[in-house]
């Protein structure tokens, strides 16, 4: 058991090296974490699609939403998307300069949609049109906060990751991490996708 755990901070800067087959998957445990999240937002999406006409007499989507802003938070989403995925393939290679600004502009890309959403968010309780003002908003703020709230769990895994990164190099543990987090933030830019599509696009402008 402990010449496994060793083995996974071994260093493994060499292209030719041959990983361990478990190195390339992120585990049958990771793939059901992933699923219930998806479940999860599914319940999120169908609440929203039953109380989005319920605005009790106050504004609806149509009113409320800034298409400037959300084409902003899409924009930065998708791209620290693009740049994870060249992360990813850095770390494939063992290119750890490459691999490491392309995981750092996926963090600050990641920083700049949490600032946009959480302006939105200021800026409707501000106007008194928080979450309990009616079942339509309570059903937004829950689902694009829960978003919110994964991508803020996934930049805090992202610095705790780089910071081993920094001081481990290229170790099968590493990659293997730094593959579970490439799925995990591709599952949140699908998830932004369709709360871009069904929140903001059908629900504030069609």
């Amino acid at each position: 058991m402990s010449s496994d755990v060793a083995s996974l901070d071994m260093p493994s800067e060499e292209p030719g090296v041959q990983l361990p087959s478990r190195q390339h998957v992120t585990g049958f445990g990771f793939y059901l974490y992933l699923l219930s999240d998806g479940i999860l937002f599914a319940a999120l999406f169908a609440v929203f699609a039953v109380l989005r006409t319920a605005t009790d007499g106050g504004p609806d989507g149509h009113m409320l939403f800034s298409s400037r802003n959300a084409f902003i938070e899409t924009a930065c989403l998708l791209t620290s998307s693009f740049t994870c995925g060249i992360a990813m393939l850095a770390c494939d290679r063992r290119n750890k300069f490459v691999a490491l600004v392309g995981f750092l502009v996926t963090g600050v890309l990641g920083l700049a949609f949490l600032t946009l959403e959480i302006h939105e968010f200021a800026d409707l309780i501000a106007k008194g049109d928080g979450p309990g003002r009616s079942a339509f908003l309570s059903s937004f703020f829950t689902l694009v906060s829960t978003h919110g709230l994964h991508v803020t769990c996934g930049l805090l895994w992202l610095g705790v990751l780089l910071v081993q990164f920094l001081l481990r190099g290229f170790t099968p543990a590493i990659l293997r991490r730094f593959l579970c987090f490439s799925l995990f933030w591709h599952v949140l830019d699908v998830v932004w996708i369709g709360v871009f599509t069904f929140v903001y696009l059908v629900g504030g402008y069609l």
